[in-house]
């Protein structure tokens, strides 16, 4: 393992172990198969990458960097963006052709619902339509931890999912999941690379900070 004095001495060179957490899902999806790429492209970066949807400590638990799915990033940290996704209510054709689409955003307050557990909103779902902002909130039927298992259960003609369109893109787009109420719009979340501090920014950081924001604009949701 390299230290950072024999990085900086190296003039640039991404040298050493880069220790980065990033999210389960957008990790699996998005992300897995970019790291090959970045490994090719700078052969003496060793990669430690853990997929978990806990907020970790970056300095407590010595990660380099970490992506992070929010409204707005941390204070504490510095962040740069690397993309955005949007919340995107949806079901399958079967379950609005057994129970209708929902014409108002209270109509999902009688509806079966797969919630995401660590939503921000938790049950209190907002949206942005014709007439401002409105929120309801919701009674699940399922709850998971997991934004693939509650889609799954929605793509099984379940219920009514509100995930990111990152998750959801390409069901949208075979036709699986439909979009609901396409007029009221949910939040927007970004993509953010987080790290420690601004001051003495390894190499091996700044460029995996580039390499994603390159490979990301180039994503189908973004």
């Amino acid at each position: 393992m390299f230290t950072d004095s024999e990085i900086t001495a190296r003039g640039g060179e991404a040298v050493g172990q880069l220790k980065v957490n990033v999210p389960v899902t957008f990790g699996l999806m998005h992300l897995a198969p970019l790291w090959a790429e970045f490994m090719a492209m700078h052969p003496k970066v060793t990669l430690d990458v853990t997929l978990t949807d806990r907020v970790v400590d970056l300095l407590d638990e010595g990660y380099d960097m970490a992506v992070r799915i929010a409204r707005l990033p941390s204070s504490s940290l510095v962040s740069r963006k690397l993309s955005s996704t949007r919340l995107i209510l949806c079901a399958s054709p079967t379950y609005v052709s057994r129970y209708g689409a929902p014409a108002d955003p209270s109509e999902l307050a009688s509806r079966a619902v797969i919630a995401y557990t660590l939503l921000s909103m938790g049950d209190h779902w907002e949206f942005e339509g014709p007439r401002g902002q409105v929120s309801v909130t919701v009674a699940p039927r399922m709850r998971a931890n997991s934004g693939e298992t509650c889609v799954a259960a929605a793509l099984q003609h379940q219920g009514v999912v509100l995930q990111p369109s990152f998750l959801v893109g390409a069901h949208l787009k075979s036709g699986a999941l439909v979009e609901l109420l396409p007029e009221f719009c949910s939040i927007e979340l970004g993509i953010y690379a987080i790290y420690p501090t601004r001051k003495h920014v390894t190499p091996k950081v700044r460029l995996l900070i580039d390499f994603l924001v390159d490979a990301l604009r180039m994503q189908s949701w973004a």
